[in-house]
């Protein structure tokens, strides 16, 4: 198999789990209704942006990317 396929392969299963974790854990830790994600909601307009979830999710990755290359 080509390098190229079992990186995609790899990708499209990770992100199949990361699918399953947010639905199903969803109700243990909130992503995305974290204190401190902006919400300005006037009349019919709403605007939402979830800093706080940002820089939670960013400090994950970063964690697993250093753990990833401290195994290599």
């Amino acid at each position: 198999m080509n390098a190229i396929t079992k990186t995609l392969i790899t990708v499209g299963i990770v992100l199949i789990l990361l699918g399953l974790f947010w639905q199903i854990g969803s109700k243990w830790f909130p992503l995305g209704r974290l204190p401190g994600d902006i919400r300005i909601e006037k009349g019919n307009v709403q605007f939402y942006f979830p800093i706080v979830t940002c820089i939670v999710v960013s400090l994950l990755f970063a964690f697993i990317s250093y753990v990833i290359r401290l195994f290599r």
